[in-house]
């Protein structure tokens, strides 16, 4: 997916400005470390326990004295920009105007900048990235060479809520566990509202509320736990949010970074605007059926609260519903596609999921693939479905998805026989032919497959109507050996190995 070389975040968090920019940007520097790059993190932040993560990351960290627009913010950044010349820099944080960007960029460094409201009258980045349902309605004035990476695919999770790719939630039919979180800092105490919200429920209820570590108002809240006959567990500055998150069978939270975590765990919720950035969150969110807005935090009061939770906890098909949008509008490869564009020209390789099963039914049946494929009958959905579903088990069957700026441009399939021979099937879209992402696919595909299952692979092995040289052609540059032919199913198709392999 390309090779990392250093990369530079400058981003902060505090009481005022809360905690979402820094949390998204340890997502994407962990991502960033795992492929072999070096982090450094350029912050204001002061907040020890934030700072232990970066530390506990091993990400180098440089503090600033003084917060833009302060001179002295450009003067430490640049100082750590000189040492690393050919660094992608990060910046998030709606105080880093037109001008810093383009001090970053006259500096003669790449730059990716994290935005969310189109707040600015022009962006200088290299690549702008809004992972928000309505960026793609904001009018970005930019550079002719800015990319724009917008949407939900681009969600920046930190890596404890990817190991629950493959969890499901079970919607109940009565709802005991509900979860609060009003964001890191919550200067505004919307916690407050919530607790004494649920304090007023009569119903066999339990609650945990979480609260960040920048939040001012733990001992207002402690008291306010302790006043109901609801059971409530505080807790401060969580370090298991996902475990919390599926222990919930429903949330109360703010509209911030949160709802994509909610929403990739599958956990209806209800949602308060705590921030004018949250607006079109809320509103976003509400729309794509993932979670209910309560709307601005100043005119939600304790009684619209418990009301929109009675409704929410007696429709349990509305929960479901919530649940399954949730899923499909974040899988949690956000920051794999995010390093792509920056150092792979926004090409992914990911494992195919579930929500695919339709996708490759329709590539399947592409005419051209079609004429090219062993047997050319048309595929039906229903049989589609059926193998679509033994493959997904099938400890014997790996697929890959490849994207280009998080859209779909083509897959490759690898069965493994008794042999120990694992075949391939690709394909590559009509648009998205002609430009080598076969080859790219073939090389990426097989290279990955094989570090997942190098011990009990023999061989990688392709075959191509010999009349298919655009295929064939891929295998090569790719490079795959011509070692022949092979009769199959009355056809002569040409037979290419992977080099390392022997059949």
């Amino acid at each position: 997916m390309g090779n990392a070389g250093a990369l530079i975040v400058r981003t902060d968090a505090g009481a005022q400005m809360g905690t979402g920019h820094l949390m998204r940007c340890l997502a994407l520097g962990r991502t960033w470390r795992d492929a072999g790059g070096q982090v450094i993190f350029i912050t204001a932040c002061q907040n020890q326990g934030l700072l232990k993560r970066l530390q506990e990351e091993d990400f180098s960290i440089h503090p600033v004295a003084s917060i833009y627009p302060h001179a002295g913010d450009w003067e430490d950044t640049q100082r750590v920009l000189a040492a690393h010349p050919d660094a992608w820099v990060v910046l998030d944080g709606y105080h880093f105007d037109e001008i810093y960007q383009k001090q970053v960029k006259d500096y003669g460094h790449k730059l990716l900048v994290i935005d969310d409201m189109a707040h600015l009258k022009h962006y200088y980045a290299d690549i702008v990235l809004n992972q928000n349902l309505h960026a793609g309605q904001l009018p970005y004035s930019c550079e002719p060479y800015t990319r724009l990476l917008l949407g939900t695919r681009y969600v920046l999770l930190s890596r404890e809520f990817l190991i629950w790719k493959d969890w499901k939630r079970e919607i109940q039919e009565k709802v005991k566990r509900i979860l609060v979180t009003m964001g890191g800092s919550d200067s505004n105490n919307n916690t407050l509202k919530v607790i004494q919200a649920l304090q007023d429920m009569d119903m066999p209820l339990e609650a945990t509320v979480v609260i960040g570590a920048s939040n001012p108002h733990t001992e207002a809240l402690e008291a306010a736990v302790g006043q109901g006959r609801l059971p409530i567990r505080l807790i401060r500055d969580a370090g298991n949010m996902p475990e919390l998150m599926a222990w919930a069978d429903v949330a109360i939270s703010s509209a911030g970074t949160t709802v994509w975590e909610m929403a990739f765990m599958g956990l209806p919720a209800l949602v308060i605007v705590a921030a004018e950035n949250q607006i079109d969150i809320g509103q976003g969110v509400e729309k794509a059926g993932t979670a209910q807005n309560l709307g601005w935090f100043a005119d939600v009061n304790k009684d619209g609260i418990s009301t929109g939770l009675r409704a929410l906890l007696a429709d349990k098909e509305r929960r479901q519903e919530m649940s399954r949008r949730g899923r499909e509008l974040v899988d949690g490869n956000g920051a794999e596609r995010v390093y792509a564009a920056l150092v792979a020209d926004g090409l992914y390789l990911r494992q195919v999921r579930r929500e695919d099963c339709r996708l490759l039914w329709a590539w399947a049946n592409d005419p051209a693939a079609r004429r090219m494929a062993i047997s050319t009958a048309p595929i039906t959905l229903e049989n589609h479905q059926k193998w679509f579903e033994e493959k997904l088990a099938s400890d014997k069957t790996a697929n890959f998805i490849l994207e280009r700026d998080a859209i779909p441009v083509g897959q490759i399939r690898f069965d493994l026989n008794g042999l120990g021979n694992a075949e391939i099937d690709i394909y590559v879209t009509a648009e998205s032919r002609g430009r080598s992402l076969g080859t790219y696919l073939l090389r990426e595909g097989t290279q990955r497959y094989l570090k997942l299952n190098q011990e009990r692979v023999r061989a990688v092995v392709g075959h191509v109507r010999p009349e298919n040289l655009p295929s064939c052609q891929a295998f090569e540059k790719a490079g795959f050996r011509n070692t022949g032919t092979d009769m199959i199913h009355d056809l002569s198709l040409v037979r290419f190995v992977w080099p390392e392999g022997e059949l």
